[in-house]
């Protein structure tokens, strides 16, 4: 039986901690998509490349093609990371839905299975105001549920914070939540902390009239957030950076670490 789509209902918390402390947290909910299960056998809840009031394209993802699906594949194709059979492996995407046809998505998160069920990777999807998409993929010995794992930071998202330094990954997941932590980290340590965490349920229509009706302007809400944060920021000296030209490769690998 194929997997049923799911919904996140949760919040995200951002702590910035230098060189001025600044911290938000509010309500939201994300999706988390059976991606290949609905290859196999659509559900008309999620409203795929259609209107609605909450509704997931496919272009909004990726290369903005019409699969994102196939073109996750080609992305683990080219780093080297296929294996024949991971299309029996499930894949779940973690991402905002489209709201009245609108979408912002800072962040997506795509979780690779094997068969046995065990992750074989992650891709930490983010885009940014400009029009930009960069994506870390997560792989190796360091990749499991409640483990840390680290990537350069190479993308530009933020006018307060430069193109540098790194990231630490770490996903927690159960049967009734989600918990994905990114927290950066510059060359003298610890800069923000950020979490989205969500309690899981079934994906229908009670649960997308909730989603809806309890945020029904979520995409504009998020920028106009981004926009807000931004202004506290500026009002709170904290130095800014110019954007950077983005980087050549569209994915940047998992960091390796030093050895003691």
């Amino acid at each position: 039986m194929n997997p049923r789509a799911l919904i996140g209902f949760g919040e995200v918390r951002h702590t910035r901690i230098k060189p001025a402390r600044h911290a938000f947290r509010y309500g939201n909910y994300f999706w988390l998509l059976p991606m290949r299960a609905l290859a196999r056998e659509p559900q008309a809840i999620v409203r795929r490349n259609q209107r609605g009031g909450l509704s997931f394209h496919d272009a909004d993802h990726g290369d903005g093609g019409v699969d994102a699906l196939a073109w996750l594949d080609g992305l683990l194709h080219a780093q080297g990371l296929w294996q024949a059979d991971l299309p029996e492996g499930e894949v779940w995407l973690q991402t905002y839905p489209r709201v009245m046809g609108y979408a912002f998505k800072p962040v997506s998160f795509w979780y690779v299975h094997r068969p046995d069920g065990h992750l074989h990777a992650i891709v930490a999807e983010v885009n940014n105001t400009f029009g930009e998409r960069h994506c870390y993929l997560l792989s190796g010995a360091q990749l499991g549920w409640g483990r840390e794992i680290e990537a350069d930071k190479v993308f530009h998202v933020s006018p307060f914070c430069d193109t540098q330094g790194r990231y630490r990954f770490r996903f927690m997941r159960t049967a009734q939540r989600l918990i994905a932590r990114v927290d950066h980290d510059d060359q003298d340590g610890p800069l923000i902390h950020t979490a989205i965490s969500g309690v899981l349920q079934t994906l229908d229509v009670g649960s997308a009239r909730k989603a809806f009706w309890g945020w029904p302007l979520m995409t504009f809400g998020v920028l106009a957030r981004i926009h807000w944060q931004a202004l506290q920021l500026w009002l709170k000296r904290v130095p800014f950076f110019s954007k950077p030209e983005p980087p050549t490769q569209f994915a940047t690998g998992p960091r390796a670490r030093s050895t003691p």
